[in-house]
């Protein structure tokens, strides 16, 4: 409340007021959420030196103690095998490393991303150095108050490369080498591809661009200078200005949408839900693809693909093309990396079957972390359930479970739905062991469509 006869500044808000207050409550909450960033580094030290331990009265080698301790901490924190990896070791950082970040951290002078800066920024120096660093900066009492995110990592370098100059030389030779290209999923059929590359040939690259856009611009092109970068680079990339060239797309889509009009969206493997009119569109493209109708047969009540069985310890080809477009990327709880091995939920050496019910997709990282002592997987079936999509449970060594539901296909309604919408369940649908295979377009380069769930679609296109 303002007292009468004070002086108010024309648009200031007043302590005491609802919007003080809440902006009160905000500071507040975001220090509560620093120090129980703090308290889980120490939590997650604790963990990993508590494994260790029970690992060494098992009788597991030194050399092989403390594995599967990320993917752990990475569960109990609803986040990717890889981010919790990630976690932990900024968890041992803190604790044993650096005390003045972990002390800002604890009374919220810093929030756990920029403690990450610190200590990654800091990651090529001796334990000795990364502690003299941590000391000078002492971002608890208050040196980076007012800073954001780049004024951070500047100090933290320089402060760095007066500590061991040498190491951080070094560390940036051998950044060279995790030069690399990345693809994931962006917004409205969209993706960003990712080069990540030497200073000088980022630079070079980006200037090449830039020098194509500015003379097809001079030229008359109507395309913004974006546009023809982007297309510029998918050219060279590729050698046709289409983009495709001995590529394969699975595209999964319901019949309905397929040669319906539905608006039943589809499902691109390897990017996720694209819109029907999107996925009509790709098919009807005039630029040489060959399309193949695959059809693939689900229940109707779960939408679960038909089981197949094989005596074989390794996969058939059909196997794996079931469960990628099963399960789309890797089945281990909130980790979404693509597949890479086609895995026995229980391992064949111990009994395991090679059939759709038993085998799951996992990324690599994920795949071996469930070989380690302590990790078991079983499929589960819930008789009484009509409605679950293939599931499979995990147990760590911890007899902490967690369970993992195959993402349903497009076209797929609980039964409960159906019923409610005043849909009849449509009947189980043959084996797939009969798909035919159809060729619908012309070019030499190669595409699929299949059908899930009343028969639906994939589509594969190169």
């Amino acid at each position: 409340m303002v007292r009468p006869g004070s002086l108010v500044r024309p648009g200031a808000v007043q302590s005491g007021t609802v919007s003080g207050d809440l902006i009160d409550q905000l500071r507040v909450l975001e220090e509560m959420k620093s120090a129980i960033s703090g308290l889980q580094a120490r939590i997650a030290v604790a963990f990993d030196l508590a494994q260790r331990a029970e690992q060494a009265e098992a009788g597991v080698p030194a050399a092989e103690r403390g594995k599967g301790v990320g993917a752990q901490v990475a569960l109990a924190r609803r986040e990717s095998p890889n981010r919790g990896s990630r976690l932990l070791g900024l968890a041992k950082a803190l604790v044993t490393e650096m005390p003045h970040t972990l002390a800002a951290l604890n009374s919220g002078q810093l929030n756990e991303w920029r403690a990450t800066l610190l200590v990654k920024e800091t990651a090529c120096l001796s334990v000795e150095d990364r502690a003299a660093v941590d000391a000078e900066l002492a971002p608890d009492t208050g040196a980076f108050d007012g800073k954001g995110d780049k004024a951070i990592i500047a100090a933290a370098k320089a402060a760095a490369y007066r500590r061991d100059p040498r190491s951080v030389a070094q560390r940036a030779s051998h950044a060279a080498s995790e030069r690399m290209v990345s693809l994931r999923p962006a917004p409205d059929t969209m993706t960003y591809l990712t080069a990540l590359l030497p200073v000088a040939r980022g630079v070079a690259v980006y200037a090449a661009l830039s020098r194509g856009a500015e003379s097809a611009r001079s030229s008359g092109d109507a395309r913004t200078r974006g546009q023809v970068m982007a297309d510029t680079l998918v050219e060279r990339l590729t050698g046709t200005r289409a983009g495709f060239t001995g590529i394969n797309l699975d595209l999964v889509m319901t019949d309905r949408t397929l040669f319906q009009g539905d608006s039943e969206p589809a499902r691109l493997q390897g990017y996720g839900i694209v819109p029907a009119q999107w996925a009509r569109t790709l098919l009807n493209d005039d630029r040489g693809f060959r399309v193949w109708l695959r059809r693939l047969y689900t229940a109707p009540a779960t939408g679960e693909l038909v089981a197949m069985d094989s005596t074989a310890r390794l996969f058939p080809p059909r196997h794996r093309r079931f469960i990628e477009a099963r399960d789309h990327t890797c089945r281990t709880p909130y980790c979404d990396a693509p597949i890479r091995h086609i895995d026995h939920i229980v391992p064949w050496h111990t009994g395991g079957t090679t059939t759709l019910n038993n085998g799951a997709g996992l990324c690599e990282a994920c795949n071996h972390t469930k070989e380690n002592p302590g990790w078991t997987a079983t499929p589960t079936t819930n008789t009484a359930d009509t409605t679950d999509t293939h599931t499979l449970q995990l147990r760590t060594p911890t007899g902490h479970t967690y369970q993992s539901k195959a993402p349903p296909l497009p076209g797929h309604r609980p039964l409960s739905f159906a019923s409610s919408a005043g849909q009849e369940p449509q009947a189980q649908s043959a084996s797939p062991e009969g798909d035919r295979e159809i060729a619908t377009k012309r070019s030499q380069n190669r595409a699929g469509v299949g059908a899930p769930h009343h028969r639906g679609g994939a589509l594969h296109q190169s």
